[in-house]
């Protein structure tokens, strides 16, 4: 993780619970102070906010620390989460901007928020189901959000529900601008990272990086201007055993960059000739949308398509953006009808800095 470049208000927790809820309650007037005093800005020192199962932090649960952040703030607040499985729905709203979650433990494998909500669960209210994003186990709308060095889980069983309709299942959703995940593992079967936007028309750029996303179909969609750097994106079977899906299933709106796969790796334990790189996501079937897609400097394994690019739901990935630039490995292959590649002068617009405008993403 990169060394950070500002003070940092830490508290130093003990062990205990008075202690822990002297320490909870300090942190909180922490953030309500910066908040209320009208400066604050993501240059100032970040407060942090512990979280335990066992106690003996500030919050037993990641969404109590949430809860805890005044509605309003825009200071930086690191939720700092302690090993141990997390099993709960976590939502940062929109009101809340700047909030880091940081898994505490040597690995990223040490500290893990899992769920198994499906698209087609339904809500405990009876108010029907909880839909592909609502099924998020975590799920970041606002501006500002950074995750690292911790796992977020779906483990939503398709084998046991194949009677269910709706059996996508995210694991994290982002919807909001300046989202930097690092370090962070994000794994499920179908549906596992929703890249999105507050609105259509509003800009959502992500910048993923030393992190590994896992899935089968699907499995990196929506409609923000996404960069996944120096990552794996590992290709899992299916419920019955089977091998075949799609990666990416981008939704950009026509004026938008969508997502650009760089410097990364493509592998997993599947078939060979069974996966494809992408296919066009024309949410609700909104034909001004125009998908798009470039794997650039990535290692694709046997597992990739030789036409690695298909259509979705009527409409043809080649009217859209979907491209290739220098990918190396047995799943790369040749120029053609099926597998457009960028030129270097095209490649040259397609750049990291190009989809990030002007925001340089760095831990705070």
């Amino acid at each position: 993780m990169p060394a950070e470049r500002r003070r940092r208000s830490d508290l130093h927790l003990h062990p205990g619970p008075r202690h822990a809820m002297r320490a909870g309650a300090a942190a909180l007037l922490a953030v309500a102070s910066v908040w209320t005093s009208g400066t604050a800005s993501g240059a100032e020192a970040a407060t942090t906010l512990t979280v335990a199962k066992d106690g003996s932090g500030q919050y037993t649960t990641v969404q109590a620390a949430v809860n805890a952040i005044p509605s309003g703030n825009t200071a930086r607040v690191v939720v700092s989460i302690k090993p141990g499985t997390y099993r709960e729905l976590v939502k940062i709203p929109s009101t809340k901007q700047n909030v880091t979650l940081q898994g505490s433990g040597s690995s990223r494998n040490d500290t893990v928020i899992v769920y198994n909500n499906a698209s087609g669960t339904r809500k405990p209210d009876g108010s029907g189901t909880y839909g592909t994003s609502g099924s998020a186990t975590v799920a970041a709308e606002a501006d500002g959000f950074q995750a690292r060095n911790l796992t977020i889980s779906n483990d939503f069983d398709e084998a046991a529900n194949q009677s269910m309709s709706g059996l996508q299942a995210v694991a994290l959703r982002t919807a909001a601008d300046k989202v930097f995940l690092d370090s962070v593992i994000v794994t499920g079967d179908q549906d596992t990272l929703l890249l999105d936007t507050a609105s259509k028309a509003k800009l959502g750029r992500v910048h993923m990086s030393n992190s590994y996303v896992i899935g089968n179909v699907d499995f990196i969609f929506g409609r923000a201007t996404a960069v996944i750097d120096k990552s794996v994106i590992t290709l899992k079977k299916r419920w019955d055993g089977s091998s075949g899906g799609y990666i990416t299933a981008p939704s950009t709106a026509a004026d938008r960059k969508g997502f650009l796969i760089t410097g990364s790796t493509v592998n997993g334990d599947v078939s060979a000739s069974s996966f494809h790189l992408g296919r066009p996501w024309h949410a609700g079937g909104d034909a001004s949308l125009d998908p798009m897609a470039t794997f650039r400097g990535t290692t694709l394994s046997s597992a990739v398509r030789s036409a690695p690019w298909t259509d979705m739901s009527g409409f043809s990935w080649k009217d859209d953006r979907f491209a290739e630039y220098k990918n190396t490995g047995p799943g790369s292959g040749p120029a053609s009808s099926d597998r457009p590649q960028l030129t270097d002068s095209q490649a040259a617009q397609q750049e990291t800095a190009d989809w990030l405008a002007g925001w340089t993403p760095s831990a705070s």
